[in-house]
Parts: C-alpha cells; sequence; structure tokens
C-alpha cells in the first residue's frame, strides 16, 4: 500500500565511470554531480516499486538538490528518499545524500506514477 514514510537508500562506490570528469559535468575525478542526482532518483524509484499497482512504474518529473561537498574515488556515498506527500499520481520525496556519515547534498523530488505500457505507447 502506498503510504507517506516509506523510503529507501541507495548506495554507490565512486568510481571512474561516475566521476565528473567522467561524466561531463567538471574536470576532476569525483562523484559527479548527475551521478549522485541519479542515486537520489534510484532510491525515490525503489522506496515505492512495490507498493505500485500491477503494470505501473514511476518516472522522475523534478528534482532539485544542493551538492554540498566531493566525494573522491573509491568513497561510498549512500541516497536515501523518503516520501512526503501523495497527491493523486504526484509522489514527493526528500532526498538526502551522505558520505561517511557527512550530508552531501538533500534536496527534493517529485514522480509520477504512470503505466509502462501507455507511457512507452507515446513515445
Amino acid at each position: 500500500m502506498l503510504e507517506t514514510g516509506l523510503s529507501h537508500t541507495s548506495r554507490v562506490v565512486v568510481s571512474d565511470s561516475n566521476t565528473a570528469a567522467a561524466m561531463g559535468s567538471g574536470d576532476m575525478a569525483v562523484l559527479a554531480t548527475p551521478a549522485m542526482l541519479a542515486l537520489m532518483e534510484n532510491a525515490a524509484m525503489l522506496a515505492v516499486a512495490s507498493e505500485l499497482p500491477e503494470g505501473s512504474t514511476t518516472v522522475g518529473g523534478h528534482i532539485a538538490s544542493s551538492h554540498l561537498a566531493p566525494s573522491p574515488l573509491g568513497a561510498e556515498v549512500c541516497a536515501r528518499a523518503t516520501l512526503e506527500k501523495i497527491d493523486g499520481r504526484k509522489l514527493h520525496f526528500s532526498v538526502v545524500a551522505m558520505q561517511g556519515g557527512k550530508v552531501i547534498g538533500e534536496g527534493t523530488h517529485l514522480r509520477f506514477i504512470v503505466d509502462r505500457e501507455r507511457f512507452m505507447a507515446k513515445i
């Protein structure tokens, strides 16, 4: 059952493939902001995935987040998403990314519940 308070934590280790230099969002070997945002989105998606109707999924609609500190190669970064509000098909999450107990990013994320087949038929 979809209800506020559902949450999930996703983890990633900073590697050559998710650095700012590799993703083109900067030129240093630290976790790229787009990689941190993707981790936040992943946590939100997984927080509600098992509670959705058959044939449904969620898609990202908006994300707003700070990125407060760099994470070096080899560091483990965790992102936690918590469902704060349900407004029909709109799901509002709070998101936070941490490395070693320190907040490195935080913000909000909006996802929409969609029917997979109908969504894919539109493209």
